[in-house]
């Protein structure tokens, strides 16, 4: 498939620039119908909407709020009815709205003054939940209110409806987040083709992802929140997944390969490694269904969808464009050299080879402290609070906040969560009574009943976020109605966001189960281990316990929350941990694979569990580290997008990804599977017989070496040092045949280790050279066992074998 790909580049390219604008074309005219859907069956607050729904039709919708203030009089004064008045009139008779209820309206009225008369409010209420109003009609809304503004008159607008109109600047955070990977990527490869390739697959992917669920949201319930995660996941994943393809690529020019060849193996090894690392992306999201919450089902619908056209992109447009650049995509520099030395061996050299060489002298002492750092930052999770953020942490600058800030200066801080207690049976006024004299109650009115039902709005002391305000909803619930000899429930927003947490929390252990247990299986069957699969379950754990404390510490602790500019604490989003927990598990199973992949081939060629640890670390680091580093900088721009939801979601997912790459995969794994030894490579004789087998990203197939006899390949490894015994970095090891053909050539590590394959047994002459030391040679019997073999070289000695 890849090699049709790269022929035929120019059909591929249309057939994907063609989809893009098909879909952005069907997606613009048919335009978007996300809806937010929280069904909670078998909750007290479901319960409340249900008997409101029944009994108020016309007020079972989202109720919002216009709020006043004046400079200097009161809102009493007729200059300020006279203009106000006639809004609220144009307002209530729009198709839609259910009603509006006026300060200025009898003595009921007077309620909606605050006690000093410069702050009033007016309710109006919508024909249906937020979710389902018309933005055109809350635009109307908010239009026609802003209009009474005057100069010493402020006019704003809060609720749930008004703040689905109220959007954030669209398109900054993903183009600030695409140029940071730029960079990355420039600095990584050095070559403006090279880097321009993963971004444009990222794009295709993430654009043909959001149309597709723009589209299917027309046809099923997709939250408006699936296509802002689409894209934080899409731009990842689609970027790093064309890293790795376009990386092994690069290697495989500068080892000698024509450019079709090179782009070939690079798909037919990075590629499989990318297929199951989207495929355990998708399994993971998909985990999120295990928890019933309807609301998760559409993101999971978008985000998946992201994910599988990142993954179509990487696998069949990027070897299109890789046809191409063909050469071009190395730098001038490296195209240069490749021309004047010819190819170069393979090795792994540098910093990551000799952090590799570090972490398996000291594997106890590098354990530890990962361990401790992690222990550390996972602290504040202990005071882990799930609820919901709500308007008071939007931007500063935006309607809704100032309506939420001039409502809690006029009427104190939990007017702006009332609660609804939805009373069907027994004696109302007693249910007043005994709600008006419990602590935490600011205000209490009953409305006029209608079918057997009476609505009592029930204003806290506290704020929505307060613990204390779940704390008086609970009271309510299990003392005060109860006592009261009451049929009734508890709802309104509060009540709904508190009982979404409750659900989410009780159902989050069976979703953590599921989850680890589907990775568990499938590193067991990718790299025949027990313990392989057993380390990363628990190093996801790790990782969550502690991006989730950093995630507290910033957004429920406040420390250094000012310099994101996203406003006060508060409790974090209950939808949160589910969604990252998906993240987290698909993207630390990608890195798994890529890391651990490398380590299992080199562990069946050499039965060598150091050297395997060691060589796997050096080759992949790198990679593992600059894919990281790019997702952190796309995180981390949605902090600009100006929705505290997503920046929240960014800043998590951005410390989940740095402290699984920088931290688990580059220190703690390693050191664990040096400790481990061969055990990490167990299986069950049985359960290996049992086991179907996956070969993720098979070894890529050296032209140079013969075909093995009945024998069977082996391989010669070692060590090369000098007279002191110092390892000897870039030494160039050569393996001949008796005949003096060349049969593989490589290049010495950090650490002076090698390893040459050799096609079968026999006797092969195997040479080191290197700049500063003369030239070695000694013959090398070879039999079925992989043979070791160490080097001395000596400066200025060249030893001559016959």
């Amino acid at each position: 498939m890849a090699r049709w790909c790269y022929r035929h580049r120019l059909v591929v390219l249309l057939l994907w620039v063609g989809a893009l604008l098909g879909l952005g074309a069907a997606a613009s005219t048919a335009g978007t119908d996300y809806a937010n859907v929280f069904s909670l069956p078998n909750t007290d607050s479901k319960r409340a909407y249900d008997q409101m729904e029944k009994a108020f039709p016309e007020r079972a919708g989202d109720t919002d709020t216009v709020v006043w203030k004046v400079d200097t009089g009161t809102v009493r004064d007729q200059s300020v009815q006279s203009r106000i008045q006639p809004v609220l009139e144009k307002i209530g008779k729009m198709a839609g709205v259910g009603g509006v209820t006026s300060p200025y309206a009898g003595d009921r009225g007077a309620a909606q003054i605050s006690a000093n008369g410069r702050i009033a409010y007016a309710q109006i209420t919508f024909a249906k939940q937020a979710n389902a109003v018309p933005k055109q009609l809350v635009q109307d809304v908010v239009d026609t209110a802003q209009g009474a503004r005057s100069g010493g008159l402020h006019v704003e607008l809060g609720g749930q409806a008004i703040q689905r109109v109220q959007e954030p600047p669209t398109g900054l955070a993903e183009m600030i987040g695409i140029l940071a990977a730029a960079v990355v990527l420039f600095l990584a490869f050095g070559s403006l083709f090279a880097m321009l390739l993963p971004i444009g697959i990222a794009i295709f992917g993430v654009g043909t992802g959001l149309f597709s669920t723009q589209l299917l949201s027309h046809v099923t319930s997709v939250p408006d929140l699936a296509p802002l995660l689409a894209t934080l996941i899409g731009l990842g994943v689609g970027i790093d997944y064309a890293l790795f393809i376009v990386t092994r690529h690069r290697r495989g020019i500068l080892r000698g390969m024509a450019p079709e060849d090179s782009a070939v193996t690079a798909l037919n090894t990075s590629g499989r490694a990318v297929l199951f690392a989207g495929g355990t992306v998708c399994i993971a999201l998909a985990g999120m269904l295990v928890t019933n919450l309807r609301f998760l089902d559409g993101v999971v619908i978008g985000t998946s969808l992201t994910v599988v056209f990142s993954v179509l992109a990487a696998v069949t447009l990027l070897p299109a464009l890789l046809g191409f650049l063909g050469s071009r995509v190395l730098s001038r520099r490296q195209r240069r050299k490749l021309a004047a030395e010819g190819p170069e061996p393979e090795r792994s050299s540098g910093f990551a080879a000799r952090w590799s060489a570090s972490v398996q002298k000291r594997p106890r002492s590098i354990a530890v402290m990962a361990v401790v750092v992690m222990a550390i930052l996972a602290i504040p999770v202990l005071s882990l609070r799930l609820g919901a953020t709500d308007q008071g942490n939007d931007d500063a600058s935006t309607t809704t906040r100032k309506a939420y800030d001039l409502l809690a200066e006029g009427f104190g801080p939990g007017f702006n969560g009332p609660l609804q207690v939805v009373s069907t049976s027994g004696d109302t006024n007693k249910l007043v009574q005994g709600i008006r004299a419990t602590d935490g109650v600011a205000q209490v009115a009953a409305l006029p009943p209608a079918q057997g039902v009476t609505v009592i709005q029930v204003v806290p002391t506290t704020s929505p976020q307060s613990e204390k305000t779940d704390q008086l909803i609970d009271t309510l619930r299990d003392k005060v109605i109860p006592d009261a000899g009451a049929q009734a429930h508890v709802g309104g927003v509060t009540a709904i966001s508190k009982d979404f947490s409750t659900v989410t929390g009780d159902r989050l252990p069976l979703f953590i189960a599921t989850i680890i247990g589907l990775g568990f299986l499938l590193l067991m069957v990718a790299f025949r281990s027990l313990v392989v699969p057993l380390t990363a379950a628990l190093m996801n754990l790790i990782a969550a316990a502690a991006s989730f404390g950093v995630l507290v510490a910033i957004f429920q602790w406040g420390w250094g929350l000012s310099l994101l500019g996203l406003g006060k604490e508060g409790p974090i989003n209950a939808f949160l941990p589910v969604i990252m927990l998906s993240l987290l598990f698909g993207l630390s199973m990608d890195y798994q694979v890529f890391l651990v992949s490398r380590m299992h081939e080199e562990w069946v060629h050499t039965k060598d569990n150091a050297r395997a640890v060691r060589v796997g670390l050096a080759e992949t680091s790198r990679v593992i580290n600059s894919a990281a580093l790019i997702m952190v900088c796309v995180f981390l721009a949605f902090v600009l997008s100006g929705d505290s939801g997503a920046a929240m979601a960014g800043v998590g997912l951005a410390a989940a990804v740095a402290l699984d790459a920088f931290i688990l995969r580059t220190a703690l794994v390693p050191a664990a599977m040096h400790l481990l030894g061969k055990s990490n490579w167990w299986l069950p004789a049985g359960l290996e017989k049992r086991l179907p087998h996956l070969a993720v990203e098979p070894a890529e197939e050296a032209e140079s070496l013969p075909r093995a006899s009945a024998g069977g390949s082996t391989v010669v490894h070692g060590f090369v040092r000098d007279a002191e015994g110092a390892p000897v970095d870039g030494a160039v090891l050569t393996l001949l045949s008796k005949g003096g053909r060349q049969l593989d050539r490589v290049t010495s590590l950090a650490d002076g280790s090698y390893i040459v394959s050799v096609p079968a047994p026999g006797t092969y002459l195997l040479s080191a050279t290197a700049s500063s030391y003369g030239a070695r040679a000694r013959h090398v019997i070879v039999t079925d066992e992989p043979l070791v073999h160490d080097l001395e070289l000596t400066e200025g000695e060249v030893d001559a074998v016959n």
